[in-house]
This record gives C-alpha cells, structure tokens and sequence, in this order.
C-alpha cells in the first residue's frame, strides 16, 4: 500500500472558504478519481490554517493512474481554476 500524505497550508482568514468550495466542487471528482480519503482532517490547534488529506493506493503505478484521470477530469479542473482564482493556499506538501 502507498501512503500519500498532502498538507495543505491557506492563507489567514481563508480556510474555511477554500474547504467550502473544496467540499462543494473539488471532491466529489477527487473522490470519483481516488477513492475516499483515509483522512480529511483541519485541527483548531497547532497551526490554525492547516488542513491534511491522507489518500491510499495500491502501489505507485495505481497512484499514477488514479491521479492522471484525475487531471482530465473537466470538473476536476473546473475546480482547480476557481481554487486558483480564490487564492487562499499559500503552500502545499507531499509526503
């Protein structure tokens, strides 16, 4: 199994919007695409702007799949750009 940890970071004061328009456009083709997460997760301690997504695959060549049919999802991009437009996450890691 493979592990993938994403942490993302958004800008002050913006959190909630962007999880808003994740949860409204971005994950029901994410979830289409990768299957549910074992983890969608923001704490109230620690750092307040944070928020984390913790997906399984199979292997690497199944994460590489899932992942490419994502991104020519056009309601996946639809999301993409109007997170872009929003501009609320400052950084993001992958682990």
């Amino acid at each position: 199994m493979l592990l993938d940890v994403r942490t993302y970071v958004c800008k002050p004061g913006t959190l909630k919007v962007h999880l808003n328009l994740y949860e409204k456009l971005g994950m029901a083709p994410q979830v289409r695409h990768l299957g549910k997460p074992l983890l969608y997760a923001a704490c109230e301690t620690g750092t307040p702007n944070e928020y984390i997504h913790m997906w399984c695959s199979q292997n690497a060549a199944d994460r590489e799949a899932r992942r490419a049919g994502l991104w020519v999802d056009a309601e996946w991009l639809s999301y993409v750009k109007q997170s872009a437009e929003l501009g609320a996450l400052e950084s993001q890691q992958n682990k």
